[in-house]
C-alpha cells in the first residue's frame, strides 16, 4: 500500500540517519496523498531515529508534530481500529518522554507519561505507555501485586508468601519466538540458584487465538497455552503460571519477553522489556543473593 511504501521509505532514511531525505519524502507524500496514518507512522520514525542520534531539539520537534497530527486524525476515527496511528502517537509520546529525561526533566517526564496513560488508559497503546513509566520509576518500588485467580496447573503465591526469596517474574506469551529463545537460559539459571531460594513466576494471558483458531474459546487457547508451554518451556511445568491480562497490563508488558526481577523484601530490582543472555541475568540475579549470603556470614 502507499502508506507502508512510505513507512518503509522513511525508515530506511532514519536507517542511514539522513533525515532531510526523510523530511523531504514526507512533504512530497502529504502532497500527494494528504496527512494519512502511514504519513503520521512515517514522521515518528523520523522522531525516534532523531533520538537515537541524540539530536534531542529535532526529535522534540518530530514527536511533537506525530502527537498533534495523531491526536487530529483521532477526531474521525477510533484509535484502536487503526493500527498505524497507534504506532504513531505511542511512538510520539515515548519520543517526547525521552527527550525530557535526556535534558534532565526526569520528573516532567514520569508526569507527562502518568498524564498520558490516563488519558489512554482503556487504549491499545496503554502497555506501551505503561511500559515507559515503569522503565523511569519501577526500580526500587514495591513490585505490582499479580492477578492470580486464573494459573496453570499449581497456584500462584502471592508476593508476601515470596517474602524472602528473590523473584524472577518472566513475561511470555504462546506466540513469541524470543520467549521461546529464553526459556533454556531461564531453566539454567532457575536450575543453579534455585538451592538459594530463587523463583520463577511466569505470567502469560490470552491473545485471541492460536496456531489454528482466529477466534478460540478461553477454555481452547488456554489448552494451547498449557500445550506451548509443555514443548518449548519444560521448566514451567512446575512453576506458577498465572494467566491473565491484567498482569500484563499493571506490568507495561508491551513486548515479550518482559522480564522484572524482585528481591527478598518485595522491591522490583530490574524492569527489562526484552531478552537477556545468561551471563546478564545472572550478574543481575548474583546481586539479589549476595546480600542475604553476606548477612548470614
Amino acid at each position: 500500500t502507499a502508506d507502508g511504501d512510505i513507512v518503509a521509505a522513511v525508515r530506511a532514511a532514519v536507517a542511514a540517519r539522513d533525515f532531510p531525505r526523510g523530511e523531504g519524502l514526507i512533504r512530497q507524500y502529504r502532497v500527494a496523498h494528504g496527512v494519512t496514518p502511514g504519513a503520521i507512522e512515517a514522521l515518528s520514525w523520523l522522531g525516534r531515529g532523531a533520538l537515537a542520534a541524540k539530536d534531542l531539539e529535532n526529535a522534540d520537534r518530530y514527536a511533537s508534530e506525530t502527537h498533534e497530527l495523531a491526536v487530529a486524525a483521532l477526531a474521525t476515527r477510533r484509535l484502536d481500529d487503526d493500527v498505524r496511528l497507534q504506532t504513531a502517537l505511542g511512538a510520539a509520546i515515548e519520543t517526547e518522554a525521552l527527550v525530557r529525561v535526556e535534558r534532565g526533566a526526569r520528573s516532567d517526564a514520569v508526569y507527562f507519561l502518568q498524564q498520558e496513560i490516563e488519558r489512554y488508559r482503556n487504549t491499545a497503546i496503554h502497555k506501551r505507555l505503561a511500559k515507559n513509566l515503569h522503565l523511569l520509576t519501577l526500580e526500587g518500588q514495591p513490585a505490582p501485586a499479580l492477578e492470580v485467580a486464573e494459573y496453570l496447573d499449581r497456584p500462584v503465591p502471592t508476593f508476601a508468601e515470596l517474602k524472602g526469596k528473590p523473584v524472577v517474574l518472566f513475561f511470555w506469551a504462546h506466540w513469541c519466538p524470543d520467549c521461546k529463545a529464553q526459556s533454556p537460559i531461564l531453566a539454567r539459571v532457575l536450575e543453579k540458584y534455585r538451592s538459594q531460594g530463587l523463583v520463577v513466576v511466569a505470567p502469560t494471558q490470552r491473545f485471541g487465538y492460536t496456531s489454528t483458531n482466529q477466534s478460540p474459546s478461553p477454555a481452547e487457547e488456554v489448552r494451547y497455552i498449557v500445550q506451548v508451554r509443555d514443548t518449548y518451556y519444560g521448566f514451567l511445568r512446575d512453576q506458577p503460571v498465572p494467566v491473565s491480562e491484567t498482569n500484563h497490563r499493571n506490568y507495561g508488558v508491551s513486548s515479550t519477553p518482559t522480564i522484572v526481577l524482585v528481591d527478598r523484601d518485595g522491591l522490583v530490582r530490574l524492569y527489562h522489556p526484552g531478552g537477556m543472555t545468561q551471563a546478564e541475568l545472572e550478574a543481575a540475579i548474583v546481586g539479589l543473593l549476595s546480600p542475604a549470603k553476606t548477612a548470614a556470614q
